[in-house]
């Protein structure tokens, strides 16, 4: 397990107990390469990084022992553990069955590079969870999935579905049929708010079981389209929509007080990783993001 522990923070205020989440940055974030983006993370204040895992130099294949060893030791030199890699293949994530085959292979690997690089978490999307349980769909993603939980637990890590595509109660009850806790749950508030409408707070106590990262992100649903648009699962798809946007931490949707504090309840012990996916000057927006959490754990 990494060690989450060194961040954690106990802070009491007139009998009241407030958690210390450590903070994170995916460094992709800050359209810049590699090395200096480490440098920012650490400059703007986060504890972790995540980084995407599924192509370029970050990609298993394209790292040899010697890579992996540099990036080790430049996460350390800035003070900073990895709190994920990212291994989102796209492509509808497992909802194509005659693409899962060499998504689950690649799977495995970026997973086997997270326990090198010091995480036991890769997220990823799975595609769009069908509330019906017989849907061909389902029974596509449950067995990749099955496949995915059954290594990951052998190695003591997790795969984590971000969520955001389906509510998180048929996102539980997709979880529940696997089994396992080999597939658990990047917790994104912001897609639940710009997509399905979802409570993040309520998505917190119904995924509790399965929790094993965060995306601090914030934004705002203008009108609801279906989730199979969005994300792709029907010819049609537009990926992105005029249908929300992702705004800085704050201004959008997200009740961050509610949140945190169901966080708390649950005793999640995780990162909230900070992910700034559009924006003119993303390294204003995640240091701005940085601050805003800090003031919400009273730090």
């Amino acid at each position: 397990m990494y060690n989450l522990f060194k961040f954690t923070l106990i802070i009491l205020t007139g009998g009241v107990s407030m958690f210390r989440f450590p903070i994170g940055v995916i460094i992709d974030s800050f359209r810049v390469d590699i090395r200096s983006a480490v440098k920012k993370a650490a400059e703007v204040g986060a504890n972790g990084i995540q980084v995407y895992s599924t192509s370029g130099e970050m990609a298993p294949e394209n790292l040899t022992a010697e890579k992996r060893a540099d990036f080790r030791n430049l996460v350390a030199d800035n003070g900073l553990v990895i709190s994920a890699l990212c291994g989102d293949l796209g492509g509808g994530g497992f909802a194509v069955k005659e693409n899962n085959p060499w998504k689950i292979e690649k799977s495995k690997r970026i997973l086997e590079l997270a326990k090198e690089l010091g995480t036991d978490v890769v997220t990823t999307h799975i595609g769009v969870v069908p509330q019906d349980k017989n849907a061909d769909r389902f029974k596509i993603m449950q067995e990749a999935c099955f496949e995915l939980s059954r290594y990951a637990d052998e190695l003591g890590a997790h795969f984590a579905i971000e969520t955001g595509p389906e509510t998180s109660a048929t996102l539980n009850g997709f979880l529940d049929s696997l089994g396992s806790k080999g597939v658990g749950v990047n917790l994104d508030p912001a897609n639940l708010v710009m997509v399905t409408g979802d409570d993040p707070a309520k998505a917190v106590h119904n995924l509790k079981d399965y929790i094993v990262h965060t995306h601090a992100k914030d934004g705002k649903q203008n009108f609801y389209v279906d989730p199979d648009i969005i994300y792709g699962m029907v010819e049609s798809h537009i990926v992105t929509s005029d249908s929300f946007i992702e705004v800085p931490l704050g201004e959008g949707s997200v009740n961050w007080d509610e949140y945190l504090k169901a966080l708390e309840d649950i005793g999640y012990k995780g990162f909230l990783t900070i992910e700034r996916e559009v924006g003119d000057d993303p390294e204003k927006d995640i240091r701005k993001a940085v601050e805003f959490l800090n003031e919400k754990m009273g730090v």
